[in-house]
């Protein structure tokens, strides 16, 4: 039985809040020893080392302190292979409430190997999580690799949403143009059914997103790890965005933390306070992503799930 199938319904607006992208706390996940390139940056502009002892008691903590209703947990790497340990993880934590929570599986980038990236996509499935969350540029990778185009593909058999990191990353030795958002124009256009998000809203390449965005109705963004009060404010390269998602783009946007790198009080205060017109901020704070769940869900119910969970149970048989 699975969160997917079986799990409690996710409530709607008005008074819903769906934290779109947690990450899963350090002492859930597999432990792997990150290189300083990876994270010394990271420290110094987004100081993650002062929050990475929070706990799932901790995550409900604040979930309830902001009365956020809804989060999902992603299984984001940077280094080195824990993947299947952390999609297990994942559904593990998703699983001590699959009424607020839900689960979004990866795959293994180093080395990137088709045959296993594919059993991982049914393991994926199968398990009850809901999307991929994949950041090819920390491997060095562009999205739109071609060895990532048969993972794309099987998501998009399964109707799982897929979540690409874009904008700034932080290493020191992995260049950002492989976060360029306009790598995920080719990718809808390739894979016209599939839902990608990007993750971190693409600054400072927002212009480009929201023109990616008005193409393809079926690219959304999440703000997670970033200070909304940027967003509304000017000269920070945000203007466009701010303008859009109060008019054309108010069914592309959706509330991220990225916790617990960043505290959901400030972040909700912050939206808040930004003079979003109402409709928009429902639909921002938890709307658009209980409309995704609700119109994604049900083709993955039944056939393609019990496709996905055979597939996954033949191939752990044959290896």
């Amino acid at each position: 039985m699975t969160s997917r199938e079986n799990g409690a319904p996710l409530a709607g607006p008005p008074d819903v809040v769906v934290d779109f992208r947690v990450r899963l706390p350090n002492d859930q996940r597999p432990r792997v020893i990150t290189p300083p390139e990876y994270t010394s940056q990271y420290d110094a502009v987004l100081s993650v080392s002062e929050r990475s002892g929070a706990t799932m008691a901790d995550l409900f903590s604040e979930m309830d302190d902001c009365e956020v209703t809804h989060a999902v947990i992603h299984a984001e790497y940077e280094f080195g292979d824990p993947v299947d340990e952390l999609n297990d993880a994942v559904e593990r934590a998703v699983l001590t409430d699959s009424a607020r929570l839900r689960g979004f599986g990866t795959i293994s980038l180093d080395p990137l190997r088709v045959r296993r990236a594919m059993r991982q996509v049914d393991r994926v499935c199968a398990g009850g999580m809901v999307g991929l969350n994949l950041q090819p540029s920390f491997f060095g990778l562009p999205m739109t690799e071609p060895r990532l185009y048969p993972v794309y593909a099987r998501a998009e058999e399964l109707g799982l949403l897929v979540a690409l990191h874009t904008g700034v990353n932080y290493t020191t030795h992995r260049i950002i143009e492989n976060d360029h958002p306009r790598q995920l124009d080719q990718l809808a256009c390739d894979f016209p059914s599939l839902v990608l998000i990007a993750c971190h809203a693409g600054w400072p390449w927002v212009e480009e997103l929201v023109a990616v965005m008005r193409k393809h109705p079926t690219v959304l963004a999440d703000f997670g790890g970033l200070a909304p009060k940027y967003v509304g404010e000017t000269d920070t390269g945000w203007s466009v965005m701010r303008r859009f998602m109060n008019s054309l783009l108010s069914e592309q946007v959706l509330f991220a933390t990225d916790w617990p790198v960043f505290p959901m009080r400030r972040a909700l205060s912050e939206w808040r306070q930004m003079g979003l017109k109402a409709d928009v901020l429902a639909r921002l704070l938890g709307g658009n992503a209980i409309e995704l769940f609700e119109r994604s869900l049900p083709p993955r119910g039944g056939d393609q799930v019990q496709r996905a969970r055979d597939r996954a149970r033949d191939k752990e048989k044959t290896c």
